[in-house]
């Protein structure tokens, strides 16, 4: 894997970039801390569609960013759930939170077990984990922000969302497993077929 670097490479490494500016502004002793940081964390989620759109578009896509992209991605929610469960210290919270950084490791150690099978394939991103990222992202953003907005309870909004994102989550996650494991077993399945043709064709001569 080479280290390409183009458009949808710098716009991933914004995102990481954005990172430790947010976890600053999160604790500004500043009234409207809360709003800044939603807007940073909207302006990560944009780099991410946007370097996706600008590596299509452009033919653009490399080795490196497919893996610098969801890097990114994980970092930016890990440590800014860690944040909010940190301020709210709220066991309501920090269970759904838990189980979203949880899947995250789980998965991502999946795809590199099944990247050395030479099976990465069978764990590409699926409709329900963008359905996933699409509640867990909006959650977020609700939590990140968590004052009231016209009468509406953001921060309940953003408990809601979170659940949400934290049931498929766990059901997505069973989905890549129930993938890689069907994957494993055809693999096993056919190497041992294959082993005992050989010794058949041994035997006939």
């Amino acid at each position: 894997m080479t280290l390409s670097f183009n458009i949808p490479t710098y716009l991933t490494l914004l995102r990481i970039a954005l990172i430790p500016i947010l976890t600053d502004v999160f604790y500004l002793p500043w009234q409207y801390a809360n709003v800044a940081c939603m807007f940073i964390f909207l302006l990560a989620g944009f780099t991410d569609w946007l370097d996706g759109y600008l590596a299509r578009r452009m033919q653009l896509e490399t080795q490196f960013g497919a893996f610098l992209d969801p890097v990114a991605d994980k970092l930016m929610v890990a440590v800014v759930l860690v944040l909010i469960v940190q301020q709210q210290s709220d066991p309501y919270l920090t269970v759904p939170a838990a189980i979203i950084i949880g899947r995250e490791i789980t998965i991502a150690s999946l795809r590199e077990w099944m990247a050395e099978m030479g099976k990465r394939a069978h764990v590409q991103v699926s409709s329900m984990g963008k359905w996933k990222t699409s509640a867990q992202m909006l959650a977020i953003g609700f939590l990140l922000y968590r004052d009231d907005l016209f009468g509406l309870p953001i921060l309940s909004f953003g408990y809601g969302l979170l659940y949400i994102a934290a049931v498929l989550t766990l059901w997505s996650m069973i989905q890549y497993l129930y993938a890689a494991f069907a994957a494993i077993n055809t693999t096993q399945h056919n190497n041992r077929r294959w082993k005992v043709r050989k010794i058949w064709n041994k035997k006939k001569l």
